[in-house]
């Protein structure tokens, strides 16, 4: 074979290869394109313009990107398909194929939902309640009360650990607990339980509705869940004192639920993604909050003139003390006391380990800013 054939076999041979390699992508992609989308309509309990329906749709793209493409998450704010409260029962229905919502919102069909958001505090914060939701149990008890005491047509997982939420908005600054009493009050959940305890008069509302209610005078005080979507909301326009810590909802979650038939329908590798999803969209929710938690505080007390004050210590202890009274005549239910029992041991076990090693955060703050915190 001459010198010129041998470069054409060769050549030949090259384009052979090549032409195979190319037909075998060819051949590859139609099943790649063919792959079929599944769209889920995911209705949340918040207006549109709430920074939790950003943390919501941090979840939703997460899910579309880890399923890189394959199961995507229509995100609809609170009120286009269903009320913000009615979103498990729709859910339920099959109207929805998930909610993006907080178990306080449902506690009026069995109050052992509120021990999942905003129970009492046994000195564990969010995260941890998270971590006993994953690792200490409360998976299994929340779905007994979701499946088989209530018998809902619903699965569901928590996503981001809230820090603690504010004692709210107060037309007065309350400095002792015969300040509050008698106010009407805006609050969901337990937390209802708990402050008409304390002497107030509760109504529970949707956070849209919550700043129209304060200037029609239906209340006269409100909580919500942060600086953000208080700011937000305009609460700073209706009222101009602004009480942080609270025991009232000091260990709350999202919820991301889905209907049963649908959720079982979808292929393992999706459901695990669905579920998989909260956990980064906890990571990722705790981030935005926190960059935007502290400038919208900011703001509200350089830009809007709120007075920001620590809620006084006095008023969170008697908080602690109506938790005692609010919980004994519940612990007659035995799901609601196993719940509580379960809790209480994984905080006593996990909140000890987390004080005892917890560095003094608030005195390093102090070394390195002396003289801005107030208490």
């Amino acid at each position: 074979m001459t010198q010129e054939n041998k470069k054409r076999g060769i050549g030949r041979r090259k384009f052979l290869t090549g032409a195979a390699l190319a037909g075998a992508g060819t051949l590859a992609m139609p099943q790649i394109s063919r792959a079929q989308t599944t769209k889920l309509t995911m209705q949340s309990s918040w207006p549109v313009s709430d920074i939790f329906q950003e943390m919501a749709q941090q979840y939703a793209d997460r899910v579309s990107e880890m399923s890189g493409g394959r199961l995507e998450i229509d995100l609809q704010p609170a009120g286009a398909i269903v009320a913000a409260f009615s979103v498990q029962d729709a859910c339920h229905d099959g109207v929805l194929d998930a909610a993006h919502t907080v178990s306080a919102y449902w506690y009026g069909k069995n109050k052992a939902a509120s021990l999942f958001g905003t129970g009492p505090v046994f000195g564990i914060d969010g995260a941890q309640i998270i971590a006993w939701f994953q690792y200490g149990g409360g998976q299994e008890l929340y779905n007994e009360l979701v499946q088989e005491v209530l018998g809902l047509n619903v699965v569901g997982f928590y996503a981001f650990a809230m820090p603690t939420q504010p004692f709210g908005w107060f037309s007065r600054e309350p400095t002792s607990i015969e300040d509050i009493q008698g106010l009407k009050y805006r609050t969901v959940g337990l937390s209802a339980d708990l402050n008409q305890a304390m002497g107030l008069a509760v109504t529970q509302l949707p956070g849209g509705e919550i700043v129209p209610a304060m200037e029609r005078g239906v209340i006269d005080a409100f909580e919500y869940n942060n600086p953000t979507s208080d700011r937000r909301f305009g609460a700073q326009d209706v009222v101009k004192n602004y009480m942080l810590g609270s025991y009232h909802q000091a260990c709350e979650a999202f919820e991301l639920i889905f209907n049963k038939d649908r959720f079982d329908s979808l292929e393992p590798e999706l459901q695990a993604i669905l579920r998989y999803a909260a956990e980064a969209a906890n990571t990722a929710n705790y981030g935005l909050a926190m960059d935007n938690y502290s400038k919208d505080l900011q703001a509200l007390i350089d830009d809007a003139g709120v007075n920001v004050k620590r809620t006084p210590q006095s008023i969170m202890e008697a908080q602690l003390e109506a938790w005692d009274k609010v919980i004994e005549p519940l612990m007659e239910d035995d799901l609601f006391k196993r719940i509580v029992e379960s809790q209480k041991a994984w905080a006593e076990r996990v909140g000890f380990y987390s004080l005892m090693n917890s560095a003094d955060y608030k005195a390093a703050y102090d070394h390195y800013f002396p003289g801005k915190l107030t208490y």
